[in-house]
């Protein structure tokens, strides 16, 4: 829809629809639970009665899944929807099939209400949402605290065209503003305790200050705009290249040539076996800078440092080389620790504002 010139005709339709809601929220706060900094998971509920979900709140994929009774390998420890005990399920039987950059989901689609937020806490109906519901997800999944993902991007990303939970809410005339702001927090090595604020339908100005600057998306596929401008230590990478804002991702992705640079300027060394660059935990390296728009960022060394057990710290940065397709950088979840990112998908842009977490006084290993 976005590619074929009918947003301006979309937007009508939002601000006609909108008057006429009886859903109408001006905003939903949700919170999310930090897994050691390496994942942020939410709530959610499917069906009539409710059925409820712990979920991946992914900006970098666009389709919302959960597993089904008929998966059996690596979903033991899974919440799974059964369709029989929804009143208001529809049968869609279509088959769909995910692969993600690690890890892989297929089975049949749904449709039935989803509700952001957990039962008898404040929620966001979106009813007649259509769904994965799995019959097989890969290893990668089995020991994850995640039942599935509830992709947030937009249609265009999506597998199948199948058009997201949020852009549903936003057609339906359900939130407020169309966009939706992120706070994750830093907590160290600490294991499913409150970490942050998906805030859906407005700007957070609890946990956020004021907006630095809006950078409009160069795609509207993922969430992905212009940067530049990468910096740590004596080096800088001045090119423009695409990037992406990605929830879902624990790391900071970038060119292989790059990170190397990034990590010897931080004092890490890579790890072959681990796959990862190995730093001291008491290090304190200066800021990795990005410019986005004319504005630079800074992120801390706490935000780009991770605590992995036994008294080893990595660099939360990883080599990613698409030899000229898709975004060059995936700023991940230590940018967006750093900065509170907004998700304007009615203006088709990107928000980026401190986050207003105080800066930790302990190490790593303790959090804070």
């Amino acid at each position: 829809m976005l590619r074929s010139g009918e947003w301006a005709t979309y937007k009508k339709y939002l601000d006609r629809h909108r008057k006429m809601s009886p859903w109408q929220l001006q905003s939903l706060p949700q919170n999310v639970n930090d897994f050691a900094d390496f994942e942020y998971l939410g709530n959610i509920t499917i069906g009539t009665p409710d059925q409820s979900f712990i979920v991946v709140l992914d900006t970098g994929s666009a389709n919302l899944w959960i597993p089904g009774p008929s998966c059996k390998a690596n979903c033991d420890s899974k919440h799974k929807f059964d369709s029989s005990k929804s009143s208001t399920f529809v049968k869609n039987g279509q088959s769909w099939t995910i692969q993600y950059g690690s890890g892989a989901a297929a089975g049949v689609l749904g449709q039935d209400t989803v509700k952001i937020g957990a039962t008898g806490e404040s929620q966001l109906s979106i009813p007649k949402t259509t769904f994965g519901i799995a019959n097989q997800i890969s290893p990668d999944f089995k020991s994850d605290a995640t039942d599935g993902i509830f992709g947030l991007a937009f249609t265009t990303l999506a597998v199948d065209g199948v058009v997201p939970p949020l852009i549903n809410a936003i057609k339906q005339g359900i939130l407020d503003q169309p966009l939706f702001s992120v706070f994750l927090e830093h907590r160290g090595t600490q294991t499913n305790v409150g970490g942050g604020v998906f805030t859906y339908g407005a700007v957070d100005t609890t946990n956020c200050g004021p907006v630095i600057g809006y950078q409009p998306l160069s795609s509207a596929t993922y969430f992905q705009f212009k940067a530049n401008r990468f910096r740590l230590g004596k080096y800088l990478n001045a090119k423009v290249v695409d990037v992406i804002s990605d929830t879902g991702t624990s790391f900071l992705g970038g060119p292989s040539v790059v990170i190397d640079e990034m990590a010897k300027q931080a004092g890490a060394t890579y790890d072959i076996l681990g796959e990862a660059y190995i730093i001291d935990c008491d290090a304190t390296p200066g800021p990795l800078g990005v410019t986005i728009g004319g504005h630079d960022y800074q992120i801390q060394h706490y935000n780009y440092i991770a605590d992995v057990g036994d008294g080893t710290c990595v660099l939360t940065l990883f080599p990613m080389d698409f030899g000229g397709f898709g975004p060059t950088w995936i700023l991940g979840d230590p940018f967006i620790r750093q900065y509170c990112n907004i998700y304007d998908l009615g203006n088709l842009r990107m928000g980026f504002a401190p986050s207003l977490q105080p800066e930790p006084k302990t190490s790593l290993k303790l959090g804070t």
